[in-house]
């Protein structure tokens, strides 16, 4: 649904019409009801950014049940955050927006995105009917920003907004099945400077670039490359040996592996994974773990009946 212009000038953007008969098309029906369901996620992803508190991934937001258009709705909450510093710019240069639109400011920034970036907008809401009767003002305030920038292109325009890349450290989980994390320590330690990370016990922290592929240590299984935010999963979990857990959706199977660990290979997990090819490679970490209470189970775990004994403590 989202595409990008990037001719040398202020792109000529989308253009207003009107539906036959006064009806709508049903393309024009979806992208009416994308829009707004596209508003309803970026107002909660901004204001959750604003707070400095996550209310879900955009991912999670727009897969909840109640967002009927997913894969447009998806693509215009991205692409609109994407250029969002230059949208708000262009509006507030073009002096339209008064104060009942600026309570609508987040359908205002995906229709903005649509006029400028995007596709064939419709009179058919009061929002779209708002901006197109400015269309024109838009234009002109995105291409007086492309002169005061000295650009001609978007691209050119969005890289003066990119945050230069920062070297990442290199996380690595310790199988704990496999080797405690001192020893790890130590044995990593002959070539890196090591640290232990302060929120996952069994997680260590290298330095950036550090080419890990071929080490001893991975390739037996005694560490595994896993960053921060996929190894905080078990550890949020933080399963007691003998539990019996659940893991809807399995492949690769680092977490999965993870949890083993957690479980000291206690206790029994259920992996279920709907992908052949992915439980092939969910099988393969498994068997690199050391972990031997795993199954896998080749299926859909949206397709487990809860009241089956095995699956229903």
């Amino acid at each position: 649904m989202a595409r990008t212009k990037t001719a040398a000038t202020a792109p000529s953007g989308a253009s207003a019409k009107t539906s036959r008969n006064g009806r709508l098309s049903n393309a024009e029906r979806s992208a009416y009801f994308a829009r707004r369901e596209a508003a309803k996620v970026l107002r909660l992803v901004l204001r959750g950014d604003a707070r400095r508190r996550a209310v879900g991934s955009i991912k999670s937001l727009v897969y909840s049940p109640s967002v009927k258009n997913k894969k447009a709705t998806y693509a215009l909450v991205c692409q609109t955050l994407k250029h969002l510093s230059i949208i708000k710019q262009v509006l507030d240069s073009a002096s339209i927006l008064n104060s009942k639109w600026k309570r609508q400011e987040e359908l205002v920034y995906i229709l903005t995105y649509d006029i400028l970036f995007g596709q064939e907008i419709s009179l058919v809401g009061d929002a779209e009917k708002f901006l197109m009767l400015h269309k024109g003002a838009i234009q002109l305030a995105l291409a007086q920003l492309l002169v005061r920038n000295k650009v001609k292109s978007i691209e050119d325009l969005m890289a003066l907004y990119q945050t230069p890349d920062v070297p990442k450290p290199r996380y690595v989980r310790v199988n704990t099945l496999k080797m405690d994390v001192d020893s790890a320590v130590l044995e990593l330690g002959k070539q890196f400077v090591v640290q232990k990370d302060d929120l996952v016990p069994d997680l260590l922290i290298l330095p950036p670039g550090c080419d890990l592929h071929v080490h001893p240590l991975i390739v037996n299984g005694c560490v595994f490359l896993q960053g921060k935010a996929s190894s905080m999963v078990a550890a949020a979990l933080a399963p007691k040996p003998g539990w019996k857990v659940l893991d809807a959706c399995s492949a690769p199977g680092n977490k999965t592996v993870h949890l083993a660990a957690l479980m000291k290979g206690k206790g029994k997990i259920v992996a279920c994974e709907l992908n052949k090819e992915r439980v092939r490679r969910l099988k393969d970490t498994i068997k690199l773990s050391g972990a031997a209470n795993i199954e896998v189970l080749h299926g859909d775990f949206l397709n487990l009946d809860p009241k089956d004994p095995a699956y229903s403590e």
